[in-house]
C-alpha cells in the first residue's frame, strides 16, 4: 500500500514541485519504492528542456560550422563551399575581341611620341654621363631602343607590302580575273628587293655586302674539314 502511494504521489507531482521536495521526503519516497518512477519523470522532463533549449547561432555564414566535441566526427562531413576565383587573361580571351593590328597601331600611336621623347632624353643623359658603369647601362638601353624602333618599322614594312597585295588580288577579282597567291618563298624575294634598294638609297650597300661575304666566308671555312680529321 504504501509503495503504491507513494508512487502516485510522485507521478501526480510535476517537475518544478518535486524540486521543491526536502531531502527527507525524497528518501521516504525512495524507501517507499517509488525511485523508478521518479527517475523516469526527472528523465523527461530533462529531455524536454533540452530539446526546447535553443542552440548557439553561427556568426559566419561563411565560417566552419561548429562542431561538438563530445559527439563523434561523422564520416561524411558538410564542407562548406568556397568560391574559387576564375583569372582571367585577355590576351586569349574571347571578351576581348579580336587582335586586329591596323586598329591596335591607330590606338596606340601615342606611344610612338612617348618612346621618341624616351630615346632623346636617354641620348642627352648618354652625352652628360662621365660614370663608366653608368654610361654602359645607359647605351645598352639605347641600343635597346634603337632595336625596337627598327623592328617596328620592318613590321610596319611588312604589313603595308602585305596590304598593297591584298588591294591587286581584289582588283583582281573585280576584272574576273584568278586572283594570285604568293608563297613564302616569294614574299622573302620581295623583302630581299626592297631592303637592296634602301640600302642603296642610303648609300650603305657596299658596308652590308662586306659584311655578308665575311658571315659566309666564315661559315665555309667551319664547314671544311680540319687537318685532324685528315
Amino acid at each position: 500500500v504504501r509503495r503504491e502511494a507513494a508512487r502516485l504521489m510522485c507521478a501526480s507531482l510535476s517537475p518544478p514541485d518535486q524540486s521543491e521536495l526536502s531531502l527527507e521526503e525524497r528518501l521516504r519516497m525512495q524507501s517507499a519504492g517509488g525511485t523508478g518512477a521518479c527517475r523516469q519523470l526527472t528523465a523527461g522532463s530533462k529531455a524536454a528542456r533540452r530539446g526546447k533549449a535553443p542552440g548557439k547561432p553561427q556568426l559566419n555564414k561563411k565560417g566552419p560550422v561548429e562542431m561538438s566535441a563530445k559527439k563523434p566526427v561523422p564520416f561524411l562531413r558538410q564542407v562548406v563551399s568556397v568560391t574559387k576565383k576564375v583569372h582571367r587573361d585577355p590576351r586569349f580571351d574571347d571578351l576581348s575581341g579580336e587582335y586586329n593590328p591596323e586598329i591596335f597601331m591607330k590606338t596606340y600611336s601615342f606611344l610612338d611620341t612617348i618612346k621618341k621623347q624616351e630615346k632623346e632624353m636617354v641620348q642627352k643623359q648618354l652625352k652628360k654621363c662621365r660614370n663608366v658603369e653608368q654610361k654602359e647601362k645607359l647605351q645598352q638601353l639605347l641600343n635597346r631602343m634603337t632595336q625596337q624602333e627598327q623592328a617596328q618599322k620592318k613590321q610596319q614594312k611588312r604589313r603595308e607590302r602585305e596590304l598593297t597585295l591584298k588591294r591587286q588580288q581584289r582588283e583582281l577579282a573585280k576584272q574576273g580575273k584568278k586572283p594570285f597567291f604568293l608563297k613564302k618563298s616569294d614574299k622573302r624575294k620581295l623583302e630581299l628587293a626592297e631592303k637592296y634598294a634602301e640600302l642603296k638609297r642610303s648609300g650603305k650597300l657596299e658596308s652590308f655586302l662586306n659584311k655578308k661575304r665575311k658571315r659566309n666566308a666564315v661559315k665555309d671555312k667551319r664547314r671544311l674539314p680540319s687537318q685532324k680529321n685528315l
